[in-house]
């Protein structure tokens, strides 16, 4: 953190003057690599509240809460909806327990990727999109140089930080982040915390 915080000081006062106003701590890699891309996938397009609430709904289904591929593939879609899941979040989720019970999919050998060529892999997989990979390359691979510019909210905290009066484009957005890296995750959590700031 330290490294990163110095970077940012040097680098975008900005940024360090928020990053000192937030609570961020280090990042610490799952230790299940699946039921984190589950939670993802659920997590897609909904607020951090109704998120935790559909997941912790869902974590209920299985004995002892513990999530695998195999248990998931038992539960009938039905009540995984009344857990507040939709059809095709079952689907996505139901295909990668497939692949991982029929060993096409073993999610730990993309540790051993670039973080491209782990977007590459996991965008193959039906439901993912280069968002859902990249949230995976910072919280569940726990990469510290990943920049999410489809992600709303980081687009709105650096609207609002920065000032800008039009929506920044895709390229306008990478151009703003290249400052930041190498610790462009330790920056998207900053960015993101900063819009609890009043």
């Amino acid at each position: 953190m330290t490294k990163a915080l110095n970077h940012f000081k040097k680098n975008d006062p900005i940024l360090y003057k928020v990053a000192l106003m937030v609570n961020i701590t280090g990042l610490v890699k799952p230790e299940d690599p699946f039921i984190d891309l589950v939670e993802t996938i659920i997590n897609q397009q909904l607020s951090d509240k109704a998120a935790a609430t559909i997941f912790g709904r869902f974590k209920k289904l299985f004995p002892e809460e513990k999530i695998t591929a195999e248990k998931l593939l038992k539960i009938p879609d039905e009540k995984i909806r009344e857990a507040g899941i939709s059809y095709s979040k079952i689907k996505y989720i139901k295909g990668i327990a497939q692949q991982i019970k029929n060993k096409k999919l073993n999610l730990k050998n993309l540790e051993n990727l670039s973080d491209e060529d782990v977007i590459n892999e996991l965008v193959k997989l039906k439901g993912i999109g280069a968002w859902t990979a990249e949230m995976y390359l910072m919280f569940t691979l726990a990469r510290p140089d990943v920049f999410s510019a489809g992600d709303l909210g980081l687009q709105n905290a650096i609207v609002k930080l920065y000032k800008i009066k039009q929506k920044p484009t895709r390229e306008r957005l990478l151009e703003i982040s290249i400052k930041w890296s190498p610790y462009r995750t330790t920056a998207s959590r900053i960015l993101w915390r900063s819009l609890d700031l009043k």
